[in-house]
């Protein structure tokens, strides 16, 4: 780790009260890019993010926490369910970018969430990212490519798993 913020992180439940915050953090335009799959219907509208997030909230199999550093919010992660897999997500507010602060998040929710296998995906020129996941012992198994919204193209996604 970078920074010894990374060492003062902790994490919480998501309650609705965070999703403002959520909100803001995710409106950075570099950061949509990076994360590609940004959806395009939510990311500018404050409502339609918020019943999302309601709807997130909403579901048991969702575990989604809050990072927080000297208890101000600084991103999200979380864990969820799609076609079978299970799947890790994560968001970072764009000023504790390269401070540690994502690997250790991401670390701290795998020690809560035992189940295996969990994947992960990056986009290919998200090397952030790509580190973050290798950093947590994730192990790249594949590549993907698929239309981005976030970007309006293809993209190569790779693709991780932590067996």
């Amino acid at each position: 780790m970078t920074d010894s913020a990374a060492r003062d992180i902790s994490l919480r439940p998501l309650t609705e009260d965070d999703i403002p915050a959520l909100f803001e953090i995710q409106l950075d335009e570099s950061a949509q890019h990076l994360a590609a799959f940004t959806d395009t219907r939510t990311a500018r509208d404050a409502e339609a993010f918020g019943k999302k997030y309601r709807k997130i909230l909403a579901d048991d199999a969702i575990v989604n926490r809050v990072i927080e550093i000297h208890g101000e919010v600084v991103g999200s992660v979380a864990t969820f369910p799609i076609e079978g897999d299970t799947e890790l997500t994560y968001w970072i507010r764009k000023d504790w970018w390269g401070r540690g602060v994502a690997t250790a998040a991401v670390a701290a929710l795998l020690d809560e969430v035992t189940e295996r296998p969990i994947h992960a995906r990056a986009v290919e020129d998200n090397s952030g990212s790509v580190r973050v996941l290798e950093r947590n012992a994730f192990v790249r198994i594949g590549s993907e490519d698929s239309f981005a919204p976030g970007r309006q193209a293809t993209v190569t996604e790779l693709i991780f798993k932590l067996a």
